[in-house]
């Protein structure tokens, strides 16, 4: 059998392996284990061992439990909460204000936790009720919540930059540069479409009542003061780092102690906050670290095969397709796996394969870490089978159906295709911020 038809082979077995319910560590990794040993014998052995030296000895890894941690923390102490009053006392008397003021709230629960899904979460329980109650169409709600989550694994510190940092051995640090003027982008016309669509039709997003608008200005201000803390944690934790005075470990250790901090002096430091906190942070980092050991594996036997060349030869040589229509169609490739997959799984998936070849057509490997982040939460917002949408439809209220969601998601798609395409298009919208802060 040749090299190519047992990397197809491989690829299939896993795929399979996956629709049959497998743990995707355990499908990744364990096709890799038994095909290193079947191609090289006893010395096979060795592929997943040496993947697992790999993972311990890298150093950037200790980012991983210390950025869940404080995100945890900043949710379940409530912080969030202090979040949500502020953009609703600040942006309530605006058509659509407390629409945009939940976009905002994402943009920091995001800079918070670095996870869609704690976005998610945080804005079905926060923000889709108070939204309700106040008259805003259920579509637009819906749609607004999803769309923000987006942005959970772009805005720095995104922990899903840290797995594709690990295996596509590129820095931390740029990919999260990288994400910022993006993951802003995006929020912005978000803003600008939520307005203009309230602006045109009123009854979407209805202003404040007058009694609520009547706020005291000191009242105001106090909300604002409680609002601004994230921001005061996360400038604590990234500007020692953007400055090099302390590397990326540190600063995510000082973020984590700087949230703890927060929470003790608010007194919202509970047992009960503590242990679920820590207890989370257990969890999705073990899951996080068995994901990439997998995809070290997986990826070092498809080196080893020359699977990548192969492919390589196949699209440009045999089928006569430019660089930038193979990009496209990996783009496209991300969408139809995300109606089954989640981030994490896509990436390890594919990863071996996708990442080489970019790098082989002459593509800037930070640039498409952000192109990766982007289309994989378009998949997860695509009908029928999009992540989110099931994510959103069990934890909304029962008046809200999956036909309301599957019909509230379709601006905001179109949205996210649109920033896609601009970043494609210029890709120093991604590469210039990273440029600027390690070029001085």
């Amino acid at each position: 059998m040749s090299y190519e038809m047992i990397a197809i082979f491989m690829f299939a077995t896993m795929m399979l392996m996956l629709f049959t319910g497998q743990r995707v560590f355990g499908a990744i990794g364990g096709v890799a284990a038994l095909a290193a040993i079947l191609l090289w014998g006893p010395g096979g052995a060795d592929i997943p061992f040496s993947s697992a030296m790999k993972l311990m000895k890298w150093y950037p890894l200790l980012t991983l439990p210390m950025f869940i941690f404080m995100g945890y923390v900043l949710s379940e102490s409530k912080i969030a909460d202090d979040l949500y009053k502020m953009f609703h006392v600040w942006m309530g008397p605006v058509s659509g204000g407390l629409a945009i003021g939940t976009i905002g709230l994402m943009v920091l629960i995001s800079a918070m936790n670095g996870l869609s899904v704690a976005g998610m979460a945080i804005g079905a329980t926060i923000a889709l009720p108070e939204l309700l109650r106040r008259g805003y169409d259920k579509k637009m709600v819906t749609g607004v919540i999803q769309a923000g989550s987006s942005l959970g694994i772009l805005v720095p510190p995104s922990v899903v930059l840290v797995l594709y940092a690990m295996i596509a051995r590129q820095p931390v640090g740029q990919l999260w540069l990288a994400g910022v003027m993006p993951g802003l982008l995006m929020a912005t016309m978000f803003i600008i479409y939520i307005y203009v669509r309230c602006k045109i039709d009123p009854a979407l997003g209805p202003v404040l009542p007058p009694e609520e608008r009547n706020v005291s200005f000191s009242e105001k201000m106090r909300l604002l003061r409680a609002g601004i803390l994230p921001l005061v944690i996360f400038a604590a934790m990234m500007v020692p780092f953007v400055n090099g005075w302390t590397s990326l470990v540190e600063s995510s250790a000082i973020g984590a102690m700087t949230a703890f901090m927060a929470a003790v002096l608010k007194r919202r430091m509970t047992k009960d906050v503590f242990e679920v906190s820590v207890r989370q942070t257990l969890a999705i980092s073990c899951m996080f670290m068995w994901i990439i050991l997998a995809a070290l594996g997986f990826g070092a036997v498809f080196d080893g095969l020359g699977a990548v060349n192969a492919i390589k030869d196949l699209f440009t040589e045999r089928l006569g397709l430019s660089p930038w229509m193979i990009l496209i169609l990996m783009q496209l490739s991300f969408i139809v796996m995300g109606t089954f997959l989640d981030d994490t799984a896509m990436l390890v998936i594919v990863a071996p394969l996708y990442v080489p070849l970019v790098n082989a057509l002459g593509f800037d490997l930070i640039w498409y870490g952000v192109l990766y982040t982007i289309t994989t939460q378009i998949a997860y917002m695509t009908p029928p089978f999009g992540y989110n949408l099931f994510l959103m439809r069990a934890m909304a209220p029962p008046e809200i159906t999956l036909r309301d969601i599957y019909g509230s998601i379709l601006p905001f798609v179109l949205v996210m295709i649109a920033a896609l395409i601009l970043i494609m298009v210029f890709p120093q919208i991604a590469l210039w911020l990273p440029e600027y802060v390690y070029g001085n």
